[in-house]
C-alpha cells in the first residue's frame, strides 16, 4: 500500500507549519491545500462539501487561532476555530473512511507536572487557547473516528512564519540588553522535524499489511524536539548561533526574569516537556536534540 499515491486534504495551508508540510512531502502524498475565505472550518456545511468533493484519503488539520493571548478576550471564535472545526474534520473523515492528523498543543496541561507529560496524563488548561485545543481533541474522541492521529507539540518554529527565534534575532540586533522569562520549561521543536514526524506516523498505517493489527497505533502523540530548556535558556542558545555564523548581534546582556516581571493576559504552562517515548517506539526513529534541530533552521532560514 505504501506505493500508492495518497491524496491529502491540508486544512489551514498558508500557515508556518502547513508550508513545511507541504516541503517535506513525500512523494507518494499528493497535497491539496485548503485556506480562508474559500474554506472556512467554522462552517460545517462548508467542510462537508469542499471534502466530500475533494474525497481525500488523509486529512491534516494545521488550521488553528493560536494568538493565545487574544484568545482570552475572544474565546468564543477560539473555541469555533480551534474546538469545533476539528469535530467537522473528524465526522467527515469518518464519512470518507479518510485517516485525520490533527496538531494540537502542549497548552491542553495545567504546568504543574515535575516529570516530562505522557499521551494519557491528565489535562487541565489554564487558558482560552488550551481549553479551545483542548475542545478539539476532545471532539474528535467523541465523532467515533477510528483512524486519526492528534500530535500534541510546543514551542513551534520554523521558516514561513512568525517564531521567537526570529523575533529574539531581530531584538538582540536593535537592544542591548534581553530581558527573558527562565521559569516556564519546555521544548522547542522545529516545523522540520514535526512535518517528518506527521508523515511517519502516516507511513506506519501505510506500511500496515492489514489495518486492524494497526488500530492499536491511532491515538495521541507527543512530538517534540528532545531535551528542555527554558525561553532564557533557548533566546541564549539562538544569541550565541548568530554571533557565531556572523549575524548582527548588538545585545551584550541576557537578563533572566520571572514570569510576573513580564505578565500577559494568558497563563503559560510553567512546565510542559513531553514524553515522546510513545512516537520514538511506534515509528523506530530518535528525535534530534533542540540545540541539533534549532542549528538546522539557522541553516536554512
Amino acid at each position: 500500500m505504501s506505493g500508492m499515491t495518497r491524496k491529502v486534504a491540508l486544512i489551514g495551508a498558508r500557515g508556518m507549519l502547513a508550508k513545511m508540510v507541504q516541503a517535506a512531502a513525500p512523494s507518494n502524498f499528493s497535497i491539496q491545500g485548503f485556506q480562508r475565505p474559500e474554506f472556512d472550518l467554522t462552517d460545517v456545511d462548508q467542510v462537508r462539501r469542499a471534502m466530500e468533493e475533494f474525497r481525500p484519503q488523509v486529512i491534516i488539520n494545521c488550521c488553528a487561532y493560536t494568538q493565545v493571548d487574544r484568545c482570552e478576550d475572544e474565546e468564543e471564535l477560539a473555541t469555533r476555530v480551534n474546538g469545533e472545526g476539528p469535530g467537522y474534520l473528524a465526522v467527515v473523515a469518518r464519512e470518507l473512511d479518510a485517516t485525520l492528523v490533527h496538531v494540537s498543543t502542549d497548552y491542553v496541561f495545567s504546568g504543574n507536572a515535575n516529570r516530562p507529560y505522557r499521551e494519557n496524563d491528565a489535562t487541565g488548561p489554564m487558558s482560552a487557547y488550551g481549553r479551545s485545543k483542548l475542545k478539539g481533541e476532545q471532539a474528535i474522541l467523541e465523532s467515533g473516528l477510528e483512524k486519526y492521529f492528534i500530535v500534541r507539540t510546543s514551542w513551534l518554529y520554523g521558516p514561513w512564519g512568525k517564531n521567537f527565534v526570529e523575533t529574539i534575532l531581530r531584538l538582540a540586533a536593535e537592544r542591548e540588553e534581553l530581558r527573558i522569562v527562565a521559569d516556564q520549561v519546555g521544548c522547542p521543536t522545529y516545523t522540520g522535524d514535526l512535518a517528518e514526524a506527521i508523515f511517519r506516523l502516516l507511513e506506519l498505517e501505510s506500511d500496515s499489511e492489514t489495518p486492524a493489527v494497526f488500530k492499536g497505533e491511532y491515538g495521541v502523540y507527543h512530538f517534540a524536539n528532545e531535551g528542555q530548556c527554558s525561553w532564557y535558556d533557548f533566546a541564549c542558545e539562538i544569541v550565541e548561533i548568530a554571533r557565531q555564523i556572523g549575524l548582527p548581534v548588538k545585545a551584550h546582556r541576557i537578563e533572566p526574569i520571572t514570569t510576573e516581571q513580564f505578565p500577559l493576559p494568558a497563563q503559560r504552562p510553567t512546565y510542559s516537556v513531553f514524553d515522546t517515548a510513545k512516537y520514538q517506539k511506534a515509528t523506530g526513529v530518535s528525535i534530534p536534540s533542540w540545540q541539533e534541530s534549532l542549528k538546522t533552521y539557522f541553516e536554512v532560514r
